[in-house]
């Protein structure tokens, strides 16, 4: 059972889900597996909580 980690500033619930669908649907393409063995965990990092080039998010 393939379990995908997505870490990822907020994002709407559309955006989310569309984003679980088609990894979802990826891996059923690929590996010929049931959907319902593929988990999707979405890991939303607030912006105050995420650096890049040395400073946060929330101050860029």
């Amino acid at each position: 059972m393939p379990v995908v980690t997505v870490q990822q500033g907020p994002r709407g619930s559309e955006l989310t889900r569309a984003l679980v669908a088609r990894i979802t649907d990826a891996f059923v393409d690929v590996y010929k597996i049931p959907a319902d063995t593929v988990q999707v965990w979405v890991h939303e990092v607030p912006p105050d909580s995420w650096g890049v080039g040395g400073r946060l998010k929330a101050d860029r």
